[in-house]
């Protein structure tokens, strides 16, 4: 079996086009398509269904995929292994913007030493970007921080629940009390941007009971927020890991609010089409192992 075949294969899948497949690649369109063609007879099964300007896999072709990825992925370790060589590459990961420092700069210092040839191109955006870049191909992993995600289109490589609560100074007369949502919504409120992950579960939970926030301020950095929030500023919404250490050094206090609960999810995902390569296996390893609790 050809192994060009079985790779040109799993590029046209993951594009879901044989003209992108093709300007990735290299090749002519016609150089595709006979490269499909030449598997499709070898294999005895149609890959794809074409329908006006769109292929999809067909079932036999879903499962022809993952043979064809278990194959490359084995061929190229094992050229690896022969060469010795160190992993390379670079792997596209999108998340939300709140997670590039626990996630990348706490640990990505001792993971460049050990793999200095893989480079990791990191892109921010709210969850509905996330899964629009995924579906594309235009990322390879996408880390998000929202809802529990569940679509069989997708493989849950890692996830954990995420503590999320209103927090302020220690010095507000607030802090570390029990209220009721509509006293809370009196004060001054210091927000993340408008639609984005957790802000956006806490606008649909605050929605039920008829009621909104308007933020005094709102802006994306989560960290700055916290500064903010150290100074008497007002209130905000934020995840546990953000504050923690404010927490815990007495700075900042959080607030219990009565019948009010927003569930948050981190969640690490690839497209199940996704050729799951030596390298990005070893990034997917390496940000499985960063824990947020």
């Amino acid at each position: 079996m050809d192994l060009r075949a079985l790779n040109t294969f799993i590029h046209v899948a993951e594009l879901g086009s044989f003209s992108r497949a093709a300007d990735k690649l290299g090749y002519s369109q016609p150089t595709i398509s006979f490269q499909i063609k030449q598997l499709e007879n070898e294999l005895g099964i149609k890959l794809f269904d074409r329908v006006s300007h769109t292929i999809t896999l067909t079932e036999g072709g879903r499962k022809a995929l993952a043979y064809a990825q278990k194959i490359c992925r084995m061929t190229e370790e094992m050229t690896a292994e022969e060469k010795d060589t160190e992993p390379e590459g670079v792997i596209r990961l999108a998340m939300a913007d709140s997670l590039c420092a626990p996630l990348v700069l706490e640990k990505f210092s001792k993971f460049n030493k050990r793999y200095p040839k893989i480079g990791i191109k990191i892109t921010t955006a709210g969850t509905d970007e996330l899964f629009r870049l995924l579906d594309h191909n235009e990322v390879d992993i996408v880390c998000t921080l929202d809802k529990h995600i569940y679509d069989t289109s997708y493989i849950i490589s890692e996830e954990e629940k995420i503590g999320v609560h209103f927090v302020c100074s220690s010095d507000n007369p607030l802090a570390g009390k029990e209220v009721d949502i509509n006293g809370l919504l009196k004060e001054p409120f210091l927000l993340t941007e408008k639609g984005m992950s957790y802000r956006r579960l806490l606008d649909e939970e605050l929605a039920k009971a008829s009621v909104e926030i308007k933020p005094v301020l709102e802006m994306g950095s989560a960290d700055i927020i916290c500064r903010l929030l150290k100074e008497n500023t007002g209130i905000s919404f934020l995840p546990d890991y953000v504050t923690e250490k404010a927490v815990g050094e007495g700075a900042l206090k959080r607030i219990s609010v009565k019948g009010f609960e927003v569930e948050l999810w981190k969640q690490l995902l690839y497209h199940r089409d996704k050729w799951v390569s030596p390298t990005m296996k070893i990034v997917l390893d390496y940000l499985s192992k960063i824990s947020l609790q």
